[in-house]
């Protein structure tokens, strides 16, 4: 933990956004072997959202939205079309996607990824091409919602060190990248004195 009278360390972060404009631009991963199933959650849960979020996020220093209220969490996962699709191995939380629709027509992954256990085992493909393919088929679940037109992300140099690579495996293309400055502590872990050393 960073001290008050000490400045937190910083870094150069390259941001890449991505994106992909018809349904035809999705290449789908091959599935992995094993009882490996993704699921709509369909009951808006802050507790199981923030789970997700902690657990996947946590060693690659997710932050913005660990101080957010019961409230603030419960306005996010009741968004009307929000959808959490979840990844299960053997019955086990593996990862998550979590679309966020906009009024354009466009949808933004704003959040995927895998719990640690789970990385490297091929799921994290599979997982993303499962998502887009239900960004791109939205609108057939939230009547009134447009048509998706757009399916985009952005990722960092402090996520996975898979992740851009995946996400253009699956037909995501590069549209805009930045280089920013940002303060980087300590990554939190899943929670407090629980991360692994």
């Amino acid at each position: 933990m960073n001290s008050p009278d000490r400045p937190a360390a910083t870094t150069d972060v390259t941001t890449w956004s991505l994106e992909q404009t018809s349904p035809d631009d999705l290449e789908p991963a091959k599935a992995p072997d094993g009882d490996v199933r993704i699921v709509r959650a369909e009951v808006p849960s802050p507790e199981f959202s923030r789970f997700l979020y902690t657990a996947v996020g946590g060693d690659v220093r997710w932050t913005d939205r660990l101080a957010l209220t019961y409230a603030q969490w419960q306005e996010i996962v009741d968004r009307p079309g929000a959808e959490t699709w979840v990844a299960y191995v053997d019955g086990t939380p593996a990862g998550y996607v979590e679309l966020d629709p906009q009024d354009d027509g466009a949808v933004e992954i704003m959040y995927f990824g895998l719990l640690p256990a789970f990385r490297g085992r091929r799921i994290g493909g599979h997982l993303l091409g499962a998502g887009t393919a239900r960004a791109w088929d939205l609108a057939e679940r939230w009547p009134g919602r447009p048509a998706t037109r757009r399916v985009w992300l952005h990722t960092c140099s402090l996520d996975g060190p898979h992740a851009l690579a995946n996400y253009r495996r699956r037909g995501f293309r590069l549209f805009d990248t930045k280089v920013s400055q940002e303060s980087v502590g300590a990554a939190p872990g899943p929670w407090p004195g629980a991360f692994p050393s």
